[in-house]
């Protein structure tokens, strides 16, 4: 039932949207809607006002033989990454740790609705790119067989515009994918001349069918795709069309400072590994990338760069999931330089090292303002290495379906910075909503000898009673770090600072704060406070893959005070006594 809070979070949300966002929302749900009660008429009106393909068995340039993308040589050399011939013969199919029948064994129909299954894993099934391990097989006539078998049942089950496969982004994915297999899987076959058809379906369908309603990540992706088609199909209106949109593109999503500006660095990584392709296949080609996309691939290496953690791995600010080592190592990030503080004042990150301790804070906005989908409520958040292992994690993601596990994994709970009266600081909400934002203001960050002083505050709690402002201090020194949290206003409130622990960390609770062990160390914690505090062990859980999580201790440091108020949390690390042997 809809309340009216229901109704003013959804306006407080569709208010951050430009109105050429829902528009092209309504058009592209009407066009859906269109294809699945009219699909012969819809599809012949895809193609008006559209330039011929010219498309026919045989005439199709195809990809250089010499390119290959990144899903079919970086995630290649990851283990069990894509399923094998026998698994995908037999029917079945491993994708995100999740595996599931497709087909009993030699059936001419396969399910590929999955209706029962998580909606990403089904994404996932559609995207196709699971089929380059079939192309990497050694019995090719086999994983050509296979694949036959496959693709015409997916044709049969899946009709235009029908169902998740038919969204843009899956759509974008897999005709991304069905280019670069062509090669390998196709050519030559006897259903070479009913590929090429579909092909020039899809070029059709994601033409008409850009998701300039969300923008960010998915639109990069459909224009991907149509860079990869107008190469394909020797079309080369298609070609500049996409790329005169990618290069606009790029100076929206790729900011200043070389950071995407959804703000997930895992998100950074796919963008930039998508424009790699792009890049790439171009000049496979014989053509020239575009000035744009060559500065924006060397500014997110940059960026890239310089967000990696001390032990080589991708923060997992906001949206994260693991990214594979093999996949960082292919999009050669440029080398970190040993600086102690380092400001990535677009994105909103601050970086500082001293001795052994690795810090990064996160002092940017939560999203872009049309954009919410990746957001989580971890403004102020940070996370923490010591002599190159984690000691403050982010929770990371394990879901994108709306739940419990999706609305804890995007709390202000689930993150390293304060909480007031149990409300997050950022309205996120659903799966990939948010309403209210926090508004960050006075971020510096400065050195002196031996010590980095980092500083930011804001607005996400403005909506409670006595506006509550939120201003953190982070003084890193070589013997440890020091976070100050004040908190102004009036009125009195109920604070809490979470820290998150790695799994398998031990916490002990001390007076006046706690001891941790971690596999990077032996800490002391110190808490302080303007009013008493109380410290209690959470439990606490790390996403470490799809649906997959592992169990972790949180240090909450709580506190009843009357603003306005401080709370100090001191981590420096544990001397153990040296215990000598008999003489």
């Amino acid at each position: 039932m809809t309340t009216g809070e229901d109704l003013a979070r959804l306006g407080r949300t569709a208010a951050h949207l430009r109105p050429a966002q829902l528009a092209q929302r309504a058009r592209l749900r009407a066009q859906r809607a269109a294809l699945r009660r009219w699909p012969t008429a819809s599809q012949h009106l895809l193609t008006v006002g559209l330039a011929p393909t010219g498309i026919s068995q045989g005439n199709a340039p195809g990809w250089p033989a010499e390119f290959a993308p990144l899903d079919a040589t970086a995630l290649a050399a990851v283990p069990e990454h894509w399923p094998t011939l026998a698994e995908l013969r037999l029917g079945r199919i491993q994708l995100l740790g999740l595996s599931r029948n497709l087909a009993a064994s030699g059936a001419q129909a396969a399910d590929w609705q999955q209706s029962d299954a998580p909606q990403l894993w089904r994404f996932h099934l559609h995207y196709w790119d699971w089929a380059w391990g079939l192309a990497a097989a050694s019995d090719r006539s086999a994983a050509r067989s296979v694949f036959a078998w496959l693709w015409r049942s997916w044709r049969a089950a899946c009709p235009l515009g029908h169902g998740d496969a038919w969204l843009p982004y899956p759509s974008a994915l897999r005709i991304w994918s069905w280019c670069g297999l062509y090669h390998d899987l196709v050519a030559g076959s006897a259903f070479e001349e009913e590929f090429h058809r579909e092909i020039s379906t899809h070029a059709a369908f994601l033409r008409r069918h850009l998701e300039t309603d969300v923008g960010g990540n998915h639109l990069i992706k459909d224009l991907k795709a149509l860079v990869g088609l107008g190469v394909f199909l020797g079309d080369g209106l298609m070609l500049g069309r996409a790329l005169r949109v990618l290069s606009d593109q790029l100076t929206i999503q790729v900011l200043p400072d070389g950071g995407h500006y959804e703000r997930a660095p895992a998100y950074h990584c796919q963008v930039l590994a998508d424009l790699i392709d792009v890049a790439d296949l171009l000049s496979a080609s014989g053509h020239i990338p575009p000035h744009a996309l060559t500065m924006a691939i060397a500014r997110m290496r940059s960026w890239l760069g310089v967000v990696l953690t001390s032990d080589g791995s991708v923060p997992l600010l906001n949206d994260g999931y693991p990214v594979p080592v093999a996949l960082v190592a292919a999009l050669e990030p440029c080398a970190r330089a040993e600086t102690p503080l380092v400001t990535l004042a677009d994105t909103g990150l601050i970086r500082a090292q001293v001795g052994g301790w690795h810090l990064i804070a996160d002092v940017g906005a939560p999203c872009p303002d049309e954009l919410p989908a990746h957001a989580h409520a971890d403004t102020l958040s940070c996370i923490v290495h010591v002599d190159g292992a984690p000691l403050f994690v982010d929770t990371a993601t394990s879901t994108y379906e709306a739940g419990q596990v999706r609305s804890y994994e995007r709390s202000t709970a689930a993150h390293n910075t304060l909480e007031i009266d149990g409300t997050d600081s950022t309205e996120v909400w659903g799966a990939f909503r948010a309403g209210r934002r926090a508004r960050v203001h006075g971020a510096a960050a400065e050195t002196q000898v031996g010590q980095v002083t980092a500083r930011a505050a804001h607005d996400g709690y403005r909506h409670l009673r006595g506006r509550p402002v939120h201003r953190r201090q982070w003084l890193l020194r070589d013997e440890g770090l020091e976070v100050d949290d004040a908190v102004t206003g009036s009125g009195r409130h109920a604070v809490a600072v979470r820290w998150h622990l790695p799994p398998g960390s031990d916490l002990c609770l001390e007076p006046h704060g706690a001891t941790v062990s971690t596999a990077t160390g032996h800490f002391v914690v110190t808490v302080t406070g303007s009013a008493p505090v109380r410290l209690e062990i959470e439990p606490g859980s790390v996403a470490v893959g799809f649906q997959r999580t592992r169990l972790a201790p949180v240090l909450a440091c709580r506190m009843d005070a009357i603003l306005p108020t401080r709370l100090s949390a001191t981590w420096r690390r544990r001397e153990l006594p040296n215990v000598k042997g008999p003489a």
